[in-house]
């Protein structure tokens, strides 16, 4: 029967391609899962190590019964990988994301040496090479040795599980018809079992199927009850046993429609949720199971439904965990930004294994082709046909569920490549990169008004916030608290407006790595998450999104704790609470009581000395301590004192002549400034990383540009721009004429 040992123990890493390891000083012993970016990866400057690297583990040749096989499994190895056995080469594994496994058997010593190289450089053809997020680079999944009988159930076909399961329900019958297909290398017969219901197949050219019916079907609900049945399969060989599988499975019905939205099990079932990166502070995306179930209880807590899982592949126990959870999820591959003319074999590859691997999960709910695809570059037909080809082979690999895509903001409405796929979403980031937040609604309603029989949802919104910035006066850039809670309290009241949305994730529930990002005080960290990414601080915003979906657990949370010191005679608290009724307390007396929902806002007399706040709902809480300043902390700030500038010289400033007054299309016009302009645009964007950089030819989002004032679009460099530059750039459209 089949054995799996878990092999994370006793491996040793170096830098380098070393087939034939020597185990010399400069190897150093590890524990997986393991990234060698885990700093380098996390600090910026854009400057992480990238390269070849080498794992390796000299092990005896375990005792094998007569005829068994044994297999190494993979479970992540990022990005390429190549496996070899006393310097022999077995394998060769293109994508970071997903499990593969490789038979040792028939290379086995007495004593062996196996090696791991693993690179994650750069290349034309293995995705993802240009994102905003870091490509960490190891071993950083488990690593497993199994053991099976000659005759098994399949594993290398693209990391297989070995058995298949596709329930198709009768919601009026109250059953399910369950099509279970299994894989063999050998074997007579497949015996399947879905608790005390069974059927038998034999087997044919290395497949067997059957079908169990389930009456009174007890249904996967979502998170009201994610009831899981299992199915098993048993091979059997001259009525012996020889290997068994099994696997979780969930029976739910899935409907979208481009007016009610989403609908599970004939009901409507609005999703609203979060999206996810796996990585981490100080670990990188080396996650331990205690790792992704701290995640899930963040989802848990904030009440969301429904999770994106980016950009690519993610662990078995993370979508295990949703399964058991009932959060429902888009699942895709990592073909993002940058379409590669070299890559489209890879991404049919890894859409191949994401399916063959996660099929039987019901917390998936579609098939993700692309990310912002267009944002570096315009459509072409071989990006096109690219997508066209992963459309068909989700749809042959699965046709009960959808596909997706997430398109990038700038991309028109009217685009061929926006209903390539069964149902779509976009990401838009209007009122922080640029816009105005009231631009979110319009182009949903311009979107819903002109394509009223497409299905489309909101992927991606968010603003960055640092939890040391806060003001009185919050505003787009400012990279503060209370701004995230501005941005967020807009795009809340946005989507429960358009009930028809499918599904709409927050972009992100963390805060994670992006090596090329050096904005709002912090080096490589994409801050746009409602958590920080060491997991220890939820932003306020975080108890925005609580108090509209977490239903279960009454709470109340003072917004503004970490801005203790305040100027001025007045000042403002904001509590989030999902009670209808918040009673405030300052010094133990009562300052007010507000009838709402989920926002409450008082304002307090602010005396001199320390006071204690206390906000109270129903049987619930929450404290913070203020106190009078005299001037502003400027700990606080983003912009430092003097980095408001006054761009105006009231005696010298010329109407006749260009100025950052001036729209960003009008200066584009002219080719004297419109080469000032694009010089300090490059500027800005190298602030923002590689795929900041990439967009500038984008001529549909320098379309979405032309309209903003030049003054506006640079609010949000920070100190990518001096204060100088700014200054010098306006002094030198000043000396441009107007035709």
């Amino acid at each position: 029967m089949r054995k799996i040992i878990n092999w994370n123990e006793d491996w040793y890493f170096s830098k380098g391609e070393k087939v034939q390891p020597d185990f010399s000083e400069t190897w150093m012993p590890v524990t997986l899962p393991h990234t060698w970016n885990a700093e380098d990866g996390q600090d910026g400057g854009n400057d992480y190590w990238r390269g070849t690297a080498c794992y390796a583990k000299a092990f005896k040749k375990p005792e094998l019964p007569e005829g068994n096989r044994v297999l190494l499994e993979v479970q992540g190895a990022a990005m390429t990988a190549e496996v070899f056995l006393n310097g022999e080469k077995l394998a060769h594994h293109e994508g970071g994301y997903s499990t593969f496994r490789v038979d040792l058997t028939e290379h086995l010593r007495e004593e062996n040496i196996l090696a791991v190289t693993v690179d994650n450089s750069e290349n034309d053809h293995v995705y993802p090479q240009k994102a905003d997020f870091t490509f960490y680079g190891g071993l950083y999944r488990d690593v497993n040795l199994i053991i099976v009988p000659a005759e098994h159930f399949e594993l290398t076909m693209d990391g297989t599980p070995g058995l298949k399961i596709t329930p198709v329900i009768d919601l009026s019958a109250k059953s399910a018809v369950v099509k279970l297909e299994a894989w063999s290398v050998g074997g007579q017969q497949v015996h399947f079992s879905i608790g005390d219901k069974t059927a038998v197949s034999a087997v044919s050219y290395g497949y067997a199927c059957a079908e169990i019916t389930l009456e009174d079907v007890h249904l996967w609900n979502g998170t009201e009850d994610p009831y899981l049945y299992q199915a098993k399969a048993i091979l059997l060989d001259d009525g012996q046993e020889k290997d068994t599988v099994s696997l979780k499975f969930g029976c739910r019905k899935l409907e979208f429609d481009p007016q009610k939205g989403f609908s599970l099990n004939g009901r409507s079932y609005p999703l609203r949720g979060v999206s996810r990166h796996q990585d981490k502070a100080g670990v990188g995306n080396a996650l331990t199971r205690e790792d992704h179930e701290l995640d899930m209880k963040f989802i848990r807590e904030i009440g969301a439904n429904t999770v994106r899982l980016a950009h690519y592949q993610h662990a078995q126990e993370f979508y295990n965990l949703c399964d058991e959870q009932g959060i429902l999820v888009w699942a895709e591959i990592p073909y993002i930004t940058m379409h590669m003319p070299n890559g489209r074999q890879n991404t049919l590859d890894q859409m191949r294994e994401l399916i063959t691997q996660c099929h039987h999960h019901p917390s998936i709910i579609c098939w993700g082709l692309s990310n912002e695809i267009t944002a570096s570059g315009k459509v072409t037909e071989d990006l096109m046909e690219n997508h066209r080809e992963l459309n068909t082979l989700c749809h042959q690999m699965d046709p009960t569920r959808p596909t997706t895509m997430a398109h990038a903001f700038m991309l028109e409405q009217e685009h061929p490549l926006v209903e390539l796929a069964d149902i779509g979403s976009y990401n838009l980031y209007f009122g922080w990169y640029l816009g105005e937040l009231e631009q979110n609604d319009s182009f949903f309603d311009e979107y819903h008004s002109r394509f009223p029989d497409r299905v489309m949802g909101f992927s991606e919104y968010g603003a960055d916030a640092n939890p040391q910035f806060h003001t009185d006066l919050p505003e787009r850039g400012d990279y503060s608290e209370e701004f995230q809670c501005v941005y967020h309290e807009h795009l809340l009241k946005c989507i429960e407006e358009r009930p028809w949305m499918w599904a709409t994730h927050v972009w992100n529930l963390f805060d994670f790595a992006a090596d090329g990002r050096d904005e709002g005080g912090k080096h490589g960290v994409n801050q746009k998450g409602l958590v920080t990414m060491d997991r220890k601080l939820r932003k306020d915003a975080f108890y925005l999104y609580k108090a509209a979906w977490n239903h279960k657990e009454p709470f109340v949370h003072l917004c503004g704790s970490r801005y203790v010191e305040r100027c001025g005679d007045t000042t403002k608290i904001k509590v989030y609470s999902n009670q209808r009724q918040v009673t405030l307390l300052v010094d133990g007396r009562e300052a007010g009581t507000c009838t709402g929902n989920r926002i409450f806002v008082f304002t307090i007399p602010l005396t001199e000395g320390e006071h204690r706040v206390e906000a109270m709902a129903s049987h619930c809480s929450d404290v913070m301590t203020i106190r009078k300043a005299e001037k502003e902390n400027p700990a606080y700030s983003f912009r430092q004192k003097g980095d408001v500038i006054n761009w105006f010289d009231k005696e010298t400033f010329c109407e006749d002549c260009y100025s950052l007054r001036d729209t960003f299309g009008t200066l584009l016009a002219n080719p004297e400034s419109a080469e000032l302009v694009n010089a300090i645009m490059a500027k800005a964007r190298a602030a923002r990383g590689d795929v900041a950089k990439s967009t500038a030819q984008n001529q549909n989002l320098q379309k979405m540009m032309s309209g903003i004032r030049m003054e506006n679009l640079l609010k949000q460099a920070g100190p990518a721009l001096k204060a100088d530059d700014i200054i010098g750039l306006n002094q030198a459209l000043q000396k441009i004429k107007k035709s």
